[in-house]
This record gives C-alpha cells, structure tokens and sequence, in this order.
C-alpha cells in the first residue's frame, strides 16, 4: 500500500472512498435537472402569445391564422396580422375529436405536425432525475447497512489531516517542560526508527496522554512531535466525534484509525479527550442508550483490541485526567502520561525569550524582572503579556517595545484595562488606606512576599491593588500561609485602624483568607485542635459522591470553629502590625493620595522617612 493510494486485491471498487460520491453531489445534480426544467419552461414560452383554445378558434374563423402546427396536445404557429403585439401563438387542444384539422384546412391554414426537441428532453431529464433519487436512497441504505459511513456521510471523520508540506514546528517552538520533551522524544525516535526497536521486541505506547492546566502548551507539544517525526499528524477534537444520532461517534472513530492506518505511521491527537472518556456509570439505564459510551468503547477496541494497532500513535490532552475511565489509562493504551506543568522561573523567562523574539524590544526590557513576577502564569498568559505589550506600544506610535509597555501589560492581564473614572477624596482616601494596609503588612511581617508595587488606579472590578513579589514555591510552610492571611487581612486592618470603621472593599480578600484558613484546617492539618486530620467538603470524596456527610456534624462544627480561630488570630497580627508602624501606614496612604502609584523602592523612601530611621532589614 502507498500512501493510502491503492486498494486491496480483494476490496470492492464501491468501498473505495475515491469512488464514494458524497450527499452533496447528489442534491447538485437533483437541483441542476430541476433549475434546467424551469429554464425550459420559460425558455419554451418567452416569446409566444398564449391564447385560450377558443380565441384560436375565432381567429382560424377571421382568417388570421397562417400556419398550426401540432407538438402533442399543443399547437403552435403564426398570425397573418399580430395579435395585442405577437405574430406567434401556442395554445392547448382540448381532449377529444373536434373537428379541428378539418377547420383549419377549410380556412387554407398550413397544417403539420412534430415531436418537440424540448419536451423529448424535459421528459428525459425527468427521467434521470427519478433515476437519481433511487440511486441515492439505494445509496445511503447500502451505507447504513454496511456500517462503512452513517446516511449522509455522517459518520465520516471530521479530522484535519497535515502532511509535510503544513507549517514546521518543532521542539525548537516549544520552551519550557523539557521533562515533557524528553518523554515525547522517544516516541519520535520510533517514528524515524521503528526497526531499532522492533528488532529487540520493544513495544512502543499506543497512546501518550499529555495532562496539565489549559495553556500550558498541550497541543503544541503533540504539533511539535509530529514535525518532528516528519509523519502524517490527524488533528481532531474530542466534541466532534458525538452527534444527536446513536452509532455516529463510534463511526467516526473508525473512519479516522481507517485513515490514520492507511497512511502509516502516522499520530491521531485528541483535543479535550475528556469530553468522550469520562469514567462510565455504575448505573444501568433501563432503554436508554448512551452514544458517548460507545464512543468510548470504540475508541478503546481501535487503541487496543482484538486486532493489533501498529504504527498508530495517539496523543490525547486533558485538563481533567482525573475524570478519565480507567480502561482508557491502562497500560496498552494511555501507556504514558506526561504532565504538561506550569513552568517555574526559568521556564517562564525561556518563553519570554521565544515570544519577544518575534518582536521589536528595546534595550530597557527586563525579562528576567517579567519572569520573577509572573509565578502561575502559563505559557499562553505569557505570550500575551507580549502581545499587549506590543500593541500598547504599536498605539502609542512607538516602533519598539519599552519596559513601559510590558509593566502596562503586566497590569492589564492581571488586573484588566483601566477604568476611566474619578475617585471622590473620601473613596480614595479610603482605597489609599486599604492597600497601604496590604502593603506594610507585608513590607514588616517576616516570611511574606515582598512588596512590588502598590497602586489606586481603579482597573477591572479592583479599586487598588498592592503587587507581591511571589516566588515559585512547590510546599507552603505554615508560617507562610499564616503570614499571606495576615496580609489579606491587613487592608480591613488600615481601615479599623484610620478611619474607625470597616467597608465592603474587603470582600475579595475575606473570600481569599477563609478559603486558605479553611484548606489549613481540612486538607493541610494544620489545626491545633483537629490536628492531623482531612475530610474534603467539594463532592470528591466516595461518601459525597453516594450522597452522604463526608464527616459528621460534630466534626465539621469543630472545624468551623477552628477556621473562625485563624482568621482571628490573623487579624489581630495584621492590626498589631499596622499599629506599631503608624506613622509609615499614614505617610503611605499620603503618597498614594498624592501619586496613585508607587513602586518598590519609592515604598522603601517613605517608611525610612517615616520610621526615622533606614528600612528595617527584613528576613525573606
């Protein structure tokens, strides 16, 4: 076989899908017979004055009739003087002897008689026409008889096919996860290679499972596998293999290993395979029958059943593995699983790099600073950092990107764009105050964050917002933990403590705080009184999911307790802080009044002046 070009010796010519006319060249054809019929019928009667059968008869008696001629039951001919403006007539014979030829020869009328070349052909394409209705239902019977291709070419695959000529990318393109890389790269090497490995009895993973949060670059590791290996790459979400009729999901999944086998060795990715490997119901549907688990039956009979499937690699991506069946993650099918992680610190700054590659920077531009600052962001977050940054400079007329453009992107993807409004004095004032809480909090409290910037420029749904410096950390210690609640708390803090009242503005940070204190106490054991203890409330543990307490009301009152007692205890480091250092908190909040924004080092200048004294030196 080459290239998927030749058919088996014993393979019917209607099985080849060369020869396999789809739906819509049947409908063109029933549609073209039918506009040509139209077009007959005008064309046929354009220019003739259609009379009634008995207007005929009183002109052949005025003797106004020159010649008749007789195309079936129609007559057709000439006036001696024209009629309302026509010199040519067509009318109907009624049925019947009437006497007509005799009439027309008694007023010396020029009789003949003709088949019409219109009509013959009329009745011939009429003809064909049913002759192609038949041929398509005999068609789409055979079809769903067969179980080839669903009625209506349904059940083929809707898989985008890329061969070498579709734009390279390589692992080159891909920064980052090299631990990924590395895994995908044996896969590649039997692709070039499959011999080297065959010869010893190797076997390689039918299926390679890339997992990860969304953007991390799942689909562009499979894509960079494929160039690699310089085989032929089908590209498929998991959503387009389920449609409203029952049998068409696993009919497609076998059209596409169909395809992908003649074209061997080849890779089939599956985007979002969750979407069809959900871990099937325990529960029995009396009647019922559920097209997404025969989907995923097929799918996992072509990865691994009855018959060998050799040469095929599939790469599927998931955001959700923990969801997936476990007849699909077992070893002769998702052999492998590589996680496609968050990047860390020199992660991030290599796709900086790779990014700010394609784009004009200026000698400004610090990345490393970028990739300090940006811990959680993913691969697609931080191409659009660059993105925007070039776009804001792209807007601004300038013709390269400046640090100025990045801390404006930075801010616009984490925050949102910024709001065009005035604070009254009394709001700013306030939000001043509240972020310069957050601010000092951590400037003072040893184990937090350092301080980036603090600012009250209002942006998305944020009035102000103090940027930490965070570090990638893998395990958070509990004094760290307890040191970010006590930060989160802090601008509550400023405003009991300033302005002796508390406002609305510290709803997100509430909802924050308790979410920690809350992970501390029931996934972490770091409750004195609970201790070493875990009882999840979300729906994952197996009493949630067969409806019953995932611990009991004694318990989970305990916990609440003791979730209220740290964020307490939180709130009292955060105002005893604030309150030692009062005087830095108001001149602060001045500056912010004053300047809207201020920096790292400009936080550094005002508590010295403050504190009448150089910045305290404090432990990180």
């Amino acid at each position: 076989m080459q290239n998927g070009q030749d058919r088996g010796p014993r393979e019917p010519i209607w099985r080849d899908r060369r020869w396999q006319v789809p739906l819509r060249s049947w409908v063109g054809v029933l549609v073209f017979v039918f506009v040509f019929n139209l077009l007959l019928a005008f064309c046929g009667s354009g220019a003739q004055a259609t009379i009634p059968f008995s207007d005929f008869v009183a002109q052949v008696n005025a003797d106004n009739v020159k010649s008749a001629e007789f195309l079936g039951s129609q007559i057709t001919g000439q006036f001696v003087h024209p009629v309302k403006g026509h010199s040519d007539y067509l009318t109907e014979e009624p049925p019947g002897d009437s006497g007509l030829v005799q009439l027309l020869l008694a007023h010396r009328v020029t009789v003949s008689a003709s088949e019409s070349a219109f009509q013959w052909l009329g009745n011939t394409l009429n003809f064909l026409s049913v002759l192609f209705l038949l041929l398509l239902i005999g068609s789409i019977a055979y079809q769903a008889r067969t179980g080839s291709r669903l009625a209506f070419g349904i059940g083929q695959s809707r898989a985008r096919m890329y061969t070498e000529e579709r734009p390279k990318v390589t692992f080159a393109d891909v920064a980052s996860n090299e631990e990924a890389k590395e895994d995908l790269q044996e896969i590649v090497d039997y692709l070039r290679s499959p011999v080297r490995y065959t010869k010893v009895g190797a076997r390689i993973p039918h299926g390679v499972l890339l997992s990860g949060p969304p953007g991390t670059g799942k689909t562009l590791m499979a894509r960079a596998v494929a160039g690699e290996a310089k085989v032929p790459f089908f590209s498929v979400a998991a959503t387009e293999f389920v449609e409203m009729f029952v049998g068409v999901g696993a009919a497609r999944i076998r059209d596409l290993f169909d395809r992908a086998k003649k074209v061997a060795p080849s890779i089939i990715f599956v985007d979002e395979i969750d979407a069809i490997g959900r871990q099937r119901s325990n529960n029995v549907s009396i009647g019922g029958n559920d097209e997404r688990e025969q989907t995923l039956n097929q799918l996992l009979v072509e990865m691994d059943g009855f018959e060998p499937n050799q040469s095929v690699i599939v790469i599927a991506a998931t955001n959700r593995p923990d969801i997936l069946d476990p007849a699909l993650l077992r070893p002769g099918r998702f052999d492998r699983r590589v996680e496609v992680a968050l990047p860390d610190r020199n992660g991030r700054l290599a796709i900086l790099k790779l990014h700010a590659s394609r784009v004009a920077m200026g000698p400004d531009v610090d990345l490393e600073g970028l990739a300090r600052r940006t811990p959680g962001f993913s691969g697609a977050d931080l191409a659009n950092v660059i993105n925007e940054a070039a776009l804001n400079a792209a807007r601004e007329g300038r013709d390269k990107v400046t640090q100025r453009d990045l801390e404006a992107a930075y801010d616009k993807v984490i925050l949102g764009a910024r709001r065009r409004f005035a604070l009254s004095e009394e709001d700013k004032k306030r939000v001043a105050v509240h972020e310069g809480g957050h601010a000092l909090v951590g400037y003072f409290l040893p184990g937090a964050d350092p301080v980036e910037k603090v600012t009250i420029v209002p942006r998305g749904r944020a009035l102000g917002v103090t940027q930490f410096s965070e570090d990638d950390r893998f395990n958070l210690p509990e004094h760290y933990v307890r040191a970010r609640l006590a930060v989160a708390l802090g601008g509550r803090a400023g405003e009991q403590l300033v302005l002796g009242e508390i406002s609305s503005g510290a709803e997100n940070d509430l909802e924050v705080a308790t979410n920690y204190a809350r992970r501390m106490v029931e996934r972490w054991g770091m409750g004195e009184k609970l201790g070493p203890v875990s009882f999840p409330r979300d729906g994952v543990s197996p009493a949630a999911q067969l409806g019953l307490p995932s611990t009991s009301p004694a318990l989970a009152e305990k916990a609440d307790l003791e979730v209220l007692r740290i964020l307490k205890e939180a709130e009292q480091v955060a105002l005893k802080t604030l309150g030692d250092h009062r005087a830095a908190l108001d001149a602060l909040a001045k500056a912010l009044i004053e300047r809207e924004s201020v920096e790292k080092s400009e936080v550094d200048a005002i508590v010295a002046e403050a504190e009448g004294a150089p910045a305290p030196t404090v432990s990180r």
